[in-house]
Formats: structure tokens, C-alpha cells, sequence
């Protein structure tokens, strides 16, 4: 893989170990001499290479990674690890090649040997699920903050390491980013983490090499159907999670059939979770007030055990994630009581979850807000709790993902039009798809669906949400779907500046809104 990547978060001070120890624990062909070499790093991405790197050539959709093998070299690396095809590509690269059938496969193990992340001594979390991970994995770094436990993150958002952050490139990083990140948080003193764990994490060996103490699921809907060719084989790829060599213990929320299925089949101690009433569970929550900035809880479990608090944010899925998070660290060997008595002082969770349903806009005039979904269970889910408490009118804007799962759009654009009193179509990232015809697609989903909706079309990004605030007034709510954090909108290969949230601030003040 060649390109700089994003910034990557890794030891500042890594220690080597000997190339030849790692041939002979792995059982690699070496084609040089490898009795001389150390690597004190590892990484797929040749223009992240730094010295004593070794550096994993891995095929890939336009070119194999081993072809940028002499530029890692170049750049300090030390070895190259790859196929037999790429080490063809890079045997006049300069450094000692290294074979194996399957490089990406082995690449978790790997790390984790060169950046000793078994010796990590953090209590590690997983979250898994089509909607809410993110939520989950901030909503328990902000817990472990507030009761005094140092902490980091893995998200799609970003990886953190207490105030330390970079921006994330994939929900869940590769292998080789992902122990390096673990080995920098060791060095950070670091006591527990939680990562976001896609279902392509998990079929691509991104966490691979990893024994989570706890794995969370949070629900499954239609979504990566361009990835898997059936709900079942999504669902089997997130289930694999919940078996001894992934975890040691799961959480899972129980409200719906896949959730049960994952409780019934889960190969670890499994504890449930139900947010829905009359739903069997060792924990159960019950909704208190819901405002448009807030909603309390309260979170019950065996023995009589329960804590009541609030999360600053909209929605009863958004109780749902807290309590999520509430129940992994409880599962980890954390006091409920303790965590109970640190909301309470401090008047609920302390949360902030960039881009999900995060409000931009003021006190006073419509209320705007920037969210990161993008399928139609998301979309099912904010709605309704917008309705229950938005005074005036819904105006939804969104557009979908172009190259992507397209047999969601219509359920996009259905779901959309129900719940929404109008809706705007926009362009999203069409990449190489033409984005009239994905437009189209939602609106013919809409329409379907409600024949008299209030659909327009708008394909400019920064027109459609003046648009929208444009028809808002006072107890009127804009909610802008799709780019959340994101900073960039990815057309024909190329990625646009471009943020929803600081888009949706300046139309704001635009139309005198904000100050």
C-alpha cells in the first residue's frame, strides 16, 4: 500500500527484536540473510515507514503493496514481509524479503510479536454492531475519564490516547496500526481502551492477534451488503467476535432477533441487555425525561442493582448505548455503585461523540443537527426520537453513499419520508457512481413510499443545508444525515474539503442564527 495515510498513533520509544527470531517463530522463508536485522515496527503503508520497520507488502485491488517495497526500504525499513508474487516485486529492494502464503493473515500475529501487545496491561473493550459503536466506545472512555481511569479509544472518528488524538482512515485500523496503537498507550500508561470492531475488521484480520476482555453488541440492520452477500453471512461475521480467541466475556442488547441469535451462539460467557419493554434480560433500562439535548435513564440489573442517570444527548438508542457501556465496564471487574455514585456528582454521563447527532446550532432558532448515519436503522431510530420531542417540523437532508451497498436507498428514502415532514436529497460521496442516479434512487424510495411527500432536490452539499435551515424556523428541526465528522466529500477518487458541521454553523450564522 503506498500514500502517507493518515497520522498514526505508535511508540514513541519502540524497543527491537531480532528479524531472525521472527523467522524462525513464524516459520517465514527468508530470502536474504536475516541474522543481523532488528525491527522495532510494522506497517502496511510505504510512505508511513520508519527506520527498523518492517514493512508488509500486501496484494491489493490496483496494485500489490510490494511494489512500493524499495521505498520502504528507502525510508528506513528493515525487512519486507509479503507473498510469493511480492517478493518478485521487491527482490531488488535492498532489505531481507520474508515469504509466507498469506501475508494479511498472519499480519495481526506479527505485530503483536514485534510490538509485544500481549504484555499490554489495559483492560481492552470491543463494540460491535451496524449502528452505535462509536457511541458505545466514547460513551465508556468517558465514563473510565470521569471515575479517574486513564484511557483511549479506537473509533471511526478518530484514535485516542487521553487528550492525544489523530484522524481515522477506517472504522477499525489495520492490524499493524492497531497493535501499534496499543503498544503506544502501554507507553502511556494507559488502562483501558475500547476500539470500534467492524465486521470487516473481523474478516480482514484487523484484530487479529487481540483477546478482548469484553465485547459489546449493540444491533444489526441492512447495511455492508456490497461486502456480504446475505444478512446471515454479515451476522456470521460479527458473531465471530464472541468466541474464546477474540474475547473473554460479551454484552450483548437483546431487543431483537439478531440479538438474541448472538446470545444464544456466542461461544464466551455472554450477560444481555434489553432497552425495549418486556424484553427478557439480566439488565434492563427504563427511559426517564427526553429533551432535545438530554435523556435519563435508569439501569437495572441482577440482584437488584441499578443506577439512574442522563446522557447528554438525543434519543432513547442513545440510553441504550450508555447502558451498553455502563454493563461492559461493570462485565470488566468495575463497581456499579462506584460508577453510580460518579454520575450522580457529576449530573450524568460527560459525553462528547463527534458527529452523532451533534447538535451545531443555538439556543435560539431551529435546531441543527450533524450526524454520521447512513443506513435506514439509523435513520428509523433519530427520527423517531426527534419526533417525540420536536415541537414544530423534521427537515431531514441526506444523501447516500455512491460504490457502496445500494440496496438500502429505497428503505433510505421510505424511511426518510415517513418520518421526516421534508425532505432534501443531496449528494453524499458518489465517488465513481453518477450522483444524479443515486439521488434518483432515494427519491423514487421516498416517493414509493409517501406519493405526497415534500421531496426536493438539491445535489450541492452546502445549498441543501442552506435550503433546509432557509424552510426552518423557531422549534424546527434540521437534521443534516450522512457526513457527520467527516471533513471531506469523495468524488471520482478524490477526496474534497469539506465539513458538514463547520458547513452547517456558517449557513447558520448566514441566516442569523448564530453570532
Amino acid at each position: 500500500m503506498t500514500g502517507t495515510g493518515t497520522a498514526m498513533l505508535r511508540p514513541e520509544h519502540p524497543v527491537s527484536r531480532s528479524l531472525s527470531q521472527l523467522v524462525a517463530d513464524f516459520g517465514f522463508e527468508a530470502r536474504e540473510r536475516v541474522d543481523t536485522a532488528e525491527v522495532s515496527g510494522v506497517t502496511v503503508v510505504s510512505g508511513a515507514v520508519e527506520p527498523g520497520d518492517l514493512y508488509v507488502g500486501l496484494p491489493g485491488r490496483r496494485a500489490h503493496g510490494a511494489s512500493y517495497a524499495a521505498a520502504a526500504a528507502a525510508a528506513g525499513a528493515s525487512a519486507v514481509l509479503t507473498d510469493a508474487t511480492g517478493a518478485q516485486l521487491a527482490a531488488e529492494a535492498g532489505i531481507p524479503v520474508l515469504v509466507t502464503d498469506d501475508p494479511r493473515a498472519v499480519l495481526g500475529d506479527v505485530a503483536a510479536w514485534v510490538y509485544r501487545t500481549e504484555e499490554n496491561p489495559a483492560t481492552l473493550f470491543a463494540v460491535t454492531g451496524t449502528n452505535g459503536k462509536t457511541s458505545v466506545v466514547y460513551l465508556i472512555a468517558a465514563v473510565l475519564t470521569q471515575i479517574g481511569v486513564r484511557s483511549g479509544l479506537s473509533s471511526t472518528a478518530e484514535r485516542r490516547i487521553g487528550e492525544v488524538a489523530v484522524t481515522s482512515s477506517l472504522t477499525t485500523p489495520e492490524a499493524s496500526e492497531l497493535h501499534g496503537l496499543l503498544a503506544r498507550m502501554r507507553e502511556a500508561e494507559v488502562r483501558a481502551a475500547a476500539v470500534e470492531v467492524s465486521a470487516q475488521a473481523l474478516t480482514r484480520h484487523r484484530v487479529d492477534g487481540i483477546v478482548f476482555d469484553v465485547a459489546g453488541f449493540t444491533n444489526l440492520s441492512h447495511d455492508h451488503l456490497d461486502d456480504y452477500s446475505s444478512m446471515d453471512e454479515y451476522y456470521e461475521a460479527k458473531l465471530a467476535l464472541f468466541s474464546p480467541d477474540r474475547a473473554r466475556r460479551g454484552v450483548v442488547t437483546v431487543d431483537t432477533e439478531w440479538g438474541r441469535r448472538v446470545a444464544d451462539e456466542s461461544r464466551i460467557p455472554v450477560t444481555t441487555l434489553a432497552t425495549a419493554p418486556g424484553v427478557d434480560a439480566d439488565w434492563t433500562v427504563e427511559l426517564g425525561e427526553q429533551s432535545i439535548d438530554s435523556t435519563a435513564f435508569t439501569l437495572s440489573g441482577p440482584d437488584g442493582r441499578s443506577v439512574t442517570t442522563r446522557v447528554p444527548l438525543l434519543g432513547s438508542f442513545m440510553a441504550g448505548n450508555a447502558a451498553l457501556a455502563i454493563v461492559m465496564l461493570v462485565e470488566s471487574g468495575f463497581d456499579l455503585e462506584a460508577i453510580g455514585q460518579v454520575l450522580e456528582r457529576d449530573g450524568g454521563i460527560l459525553a462528547y461523540i463527534p458527529g452523532r447527532t451533534e447538535r451545531v446550532s443555538a439556543e435560539h432558532g431551529p435546531v441543527v443537527f450533524v450526524d454520521y448515519g447512513h443506513t435506514p436503522d439509523a435513520f428509523a431510530r433519530i427520527l423517531s426520537s426527534l419526533r417525540t420531542v420536536t415541537p414544530g417540523r423534521i427537515i431531514m437532508v441526506f444523501g447516500a453513499d455512491g460504490d457502496r451497498d445500494t440496496t438500502k436507498r429505497a428503505d433510505m428514502g421510505a424511511i426518510a419520508a415517513r418520518g421526516a415532514d421534508e425532505v432534501i436529497i443531496t449528494d453524499f460521496h458518489p465517488r465513481f457512481e453518477d450522483p444524479a442516479a443515486i439521488r434518483a434512487s432515494l427519491i423514487k424510495g421516498a416517493l414509493d413510499a409517501v406519493p405526497d411527500a415534500h421531496v426536493e432536490e438539491v445535489p450541492d452539499q452546502r445549498a441543501a443545508i442552506r435550503t433546509a435551515i432557509a424552510h426552518a424556523g423557531e422549534g424546527d428541526v434540521v437534521f443534516y444525515a450522512g457526513p457527520g465528522h467527516e471533513d471531506y466529500q469523495e468524488v471520482a477518487g478524490v477526496q474534497l474539503p469539506y465539513s458538514a458541521r463547520e458547513d452547517a454553523k456558517l449557513a447558520l450564522r448566514e441566516a442569523g442564527w448564530l453570532s
